[in-house]
């Protein structure tokens, strides 16, 4: 090697995440309070300030309190509550043709639906993320060239509007939550997969002055004059999305002038309100062929883009975030192996196909602008609204995509597990806050672990396992019942969960030796061929 030529050693980091927003951002938390070095990467100096995402659901709130948001920050969501809320299909003119059952008691213990501010969040994250001691968050850097072989990735940056001052980075994993014109996909050449889905749509957020008071959370007006939704996007916030006609320029849409005009017929005027963002996007529905290469990941919009329709774009990325994390911590502290990584992007993308498809579906219903297949539509869900099988319907609930990391052959695996509260000690709370646990292992008045050999009992509260029984009575009191009509209406008295929720098996105490035993085995399956070593 010639004296004048110098090879460059980087720090190895643990995880490299492009991305600040809400993704990357729990993405860093999660890994960061499991105590791993991370480094986020942003390309925009500072926040972006207007509202994007405005609304969550109760899943993606069960995240958010794993990453600790909720403890300090709930007041951030406004949940859907009572008769008023809900989400409504009307037509042209505002007669009812459908409702979905928002109000309905939801899984995870938080309300099903929540409107929120996402500049609001995105600061208590990003504040969040940087009390950690392990998490770095660099901003104002982009990333360009990535490249990995057998033990890391390195990331080359250039400082944002000024190329000429750059650096690289080294990190065992990298996450690339970087959003919808991902640079780390396009690098990758990874290809995706369109719905067919587009429509350009004008996006209204304004500040009531004088509020009022609406008839449901959500409003989808199949109006095909004028196709609308409106929205409670957060406390003391309102949105308005107004499909762009063909008839009107995208030039025309974008113009406030535009936008007081479509919301007056709401009686929504400069007088009583105050416009506080307006902007024209298109709506897409697409997904990401391949969400891993070797050790780079994609999550969130870089992974998936789908129409608003049903308010899951946002939910969707945290659960990506959260079923990506366990499953790269586990692997970094050697309770794992790498194989677990491989179902990472089946079980997602399957999921998040079916959630695209329904998003899908009611958008193209939504944008019809055509009078007489509109008048047909608004027929055909009219006579459906008298029929209650039809009438009332609930938001998608998809089962993970295989292959997946769950007892093979239960009806039950794959399906989200319950939160409600509990009391323990004389403290009422959701179960996650009081008890917590990782891998949770409950039995419904029974003790899961009862048959369970010391050995691999003693494995698996070494993986964070933890084992409980809730009674109606008993030291950990199912509150309000919910607990035992749940396992009721799954046929069981025990169920173990995953980190992101999902049922892995469900069953009786003596089913449990099962189970874990097959977890244990799938935790130390050596890694596919396909992913081994992987070098671009």
């Amino acid at each position: 090697m010639s004296a004048e030529m110098k090879v460059e050693t980087l720090e190895e980091i643990d995880f490299l995440v492009v991305g600040a927003g809400p993704v990357g951002l729990v993405s860093a938390i999660l890994l960061g309070r499991d105590g791993w070095r991370v480094t986020v990467v942003e390309k925009w100096p500072s926040r972006y300030v207007m509202p994007r995402a405005c609304t969550i659901d109760h899943e993606a709130l069960r995240i958010l309190q794993a990453a600790g948001v909720m403890k300090e920050h709930a007041e951030l969501f406004e949940p859907s509550r009572g008769k008023r809320g809900g989400y409504q299909i009307r037509n042209g003119n505002d007669e009812l043709l459908r409702e979905i059952d928002w109000n309905r008691p939801a899984e995870s213990g938080w309300a099903n639906t929540n409107g929120f501010y996402q500049p609001d969040l995105e600061a208590a994250l990003e504040a969040m993320a940087q009390a950690l001691p392990s998490v770095e968050l660099r901003r104002g850097w982009s990333a360009g060239g990535v490249s990995q072989d057998a033990s890391g990735v390195t990331l080359a940056l250039t400082q944002t509007g000024d190329e000429s001052i750059h650096e690289n980075l080294r990190g065992k994993w990298l996450i690339a939550a970087d959003g919808a014109n991902s640079v780390v996909r396009e690098t990758l050449g990874v290809k995706s997969v369109d719905a067919n889905f587009e429509a350009d749509w004008l996006v209204v957020d304004y500040l009531p002055i004088v509020d009022r008071q609406w008839d449901a959370f959500v409003t989808q007006y199949c109006d095909p004059a004028q196709p609308a939704t409106v929205v409670n996007s957060g406390p003391g916030r309102r949105r308005f999305e107004f499909m762009r006609r063909p008839d009107c320029p995208v030039e025309e849409m974008a113009l406030p002038e535009t936008a007081w005009r479509l919301m007056k017929p709401w009686g929504v005027t400069p007088e009583n309100a105050q416009l506080e963002r307006h902007a024209v996007y298109t709506f897409h529905g697409r997904w990401a062929k391949d969400w891993r290469r070797g050790r780079i990941f994609l999550a969130g919009d870089a992974a998936h883009l789908m129409p608003p329709f049903l308010g899951q774009g946002l939910c969707s990325g945290l659960r990506d975030a959260r079923a990506l994390t366990w499953r790269l911590s586990m692997v970094a502290a050697d309770l794992a192996n790498e194989s677990i990584l491989d179902s990472y992007g089946p079980e997602r993308q399957a999921h998040v196909r079916e959630i695209i498809d329904a998003a899908v579906t009611i958008g193209e219903m939504v944008c019809e602008v055509d009078p007489l297949l509109a008048a047909a539509r608004d027929a055909r869900m009219s006579a459906q609204l008298h029929d209650p099988a039809e009438a009332t319907v609930e938001p998608p609930q998809p089962l993970l995509g295989k292959p997946s990391i769950t007892d093979a052959g239960n009806g039950n695996a794959g399906r989200l597990a319950v939160q409600a509260r509990i009391e323990e000690n004389g403290i009422v709370g959701l179960f996650d806050d009081v008890v917590g646990g990782k891998w949770q292992l409950i039995g419904f008045k029974t003790d899961p672990l009862a048959l369970v050999p010391a050995e691999l009992r003693e494995w698996f509260l070494s993986i964070g396992g933890t084992s409980n029984v809730v009674s109606d009575g008993g030291p950990i009191r199912d509150v309000d019942g919910a607990y035992g009509d749940w396992f009721s209406s799954i046929g069981c008295s025990v169920a173990l969960s995953r980190p992101d929720f999902y049922i892995y098996g469900t069953g009786t105490p003596k089913d449990v030796p099962r189970f874990l035993a097959s977890l244990r085995s799938v935790f130390n399956s050596p890694p596919s061929k396909k992913e081994e070593g992987a070098v671009i």
